[in-house]
């Protein structure tokens, strides 16, 4: 269980009592972040990816990762970014079998990009990041050999979608996976088959459910 904090908002003064969330590590173990609680809140003004995610060690493993950056949500409006402790430096170790993922659910576009982003790191990918050029529509992340788009729209995506998923992967030769929230239109199927695209349903539960036979082997497998 993680430990509680005090954290108070810098806006209204509010005093509110803070939990971080857990995370399941490759190993297993649960990785909760360090809150510092001699540290002040920063209300959130604008969104950066590079200070959305913070690296924590695994306790049980050493595994060093990175994971959503602990947020609260004062009722006055305020969303406070609360500082995390140092996480030391022990050195990576081997991962044990994939455990089961644990999916986050899935309230907003935020959401969706965070469930995408731990569920590729469950599949093994690492240095996952917001990717440098931003798609025609939704949101585009990038690994260690891989672009990922990210639609949260209720708008199932088209082929002209996958298509353009597949010519930015093929300009940074990279592999690439779609993640859906409103699914596919019949022919953005057909184009991902033949082009060997993996593609992702998310439901609002955050739970990936493969679409296509490469997503299905994608899934079982891993990198």
């Amino acid at each position: 269980m993680s430990e509680s904090v005090p954290v108070r908002c810098p806006a209204c003064r509010r005093e509110h009592v803070y939990s971080a969330p857990s995370y399941p590590c490759a190993c297993g173990a649960p990785v909760t972040p360090c809150l510092d609680d001699a540290a002040e809140p920063t209300p959130v003004a604008h969104r950066a990816w590079d200070e959305d995610w913070v690296t924590v060690s695994c306790g049980a493993c050493g595994r060093r990762d990175q994971w959503p950056q602990p947020e609260l949500g004062c009722p006055c409006g305020a969303v406070l970014r609360v500082p995390v402790a140092g996480t030391g430096s022990a050195p990576p170790s081997d991962p044990d079998p994939r455990p089961a993922f644990r999916p986050v659910t899935i309230r907003t576009a935020r959401d969706a990009v965070t469930a995408a982003a731990l569920y590729l790191r469950w599949l093994g990918y690492r240095d996952i990041r917001r990717a440098g050029e931003r798609p025609p529509s939704g949101i585009g992340l990038a690994a260690r050999g891989l672009v990922a788009h990210v639609d949260p729209t209720v708008r199932p995506a088209s082929r002209r979608d996958v298509e353009c998923l597949w010519l930015s992967a093929m300009t940074e030769d990279s592999g690439c996976v779609y993640f859906s929230l409103a699914g596919y239109a019949e022919d953005a199927r057909a184009c991902a088959d033949a082009l060997g695209i993996p593609l992702f349903v998310l439901d609002f539960t955050g739970a990936p459910q493969p679409v296509n036979g490469v997503a299905d082997e994608l899934d079982a497998k891993g990198t």
